[in-house]
């Protein structure tokens, strides 16, 4: 009886290796389609995302820059699923507005 487990053990493993060498070589030639997680998804470019890159180049001197702390802010808000303040000269928030 240990023989046919054993015999059974090795069959499996046989058959698991040449599933992956397979799978392998597939892939490597292109006869694979590409896997899901594996597919790059172009997505449009984001201009708040160069902003935020050319704040980041500048260090420590970005904490004094306007530009770079409204960008900051409306990243904050983006990411946390605020609506960004509406700017102080629009006329929609003045209460002498009718």
């Amino acid at each position: 009886m240990e023989v046919k487990a054993m015999a059974r053990l090795i069959a499996i493993l046989f058959l698991a290796i040449v599933m992956t060498v397979t799978l392998i070589r597939m892939e490597r030639s292109g006869d694979l389609p590409p896997l899901p997680g594996r597919q790059s998804r172009s997505q449009p470019e984001d201009p708040l995302r160069a902003d935020q890159r050319r704040c980041q180049r500048m260090g420590e001197a970005a904490a004094d820059d306007a530009e770079c702390l409204r960008i900051w802010a409306e990243t904050r808000d983006r990411f946390l699923g605020r609506n960004p303040a509406p700017a102080p000269s629009d006329p929609a928030i003045s209460p002498k507005a009718k």
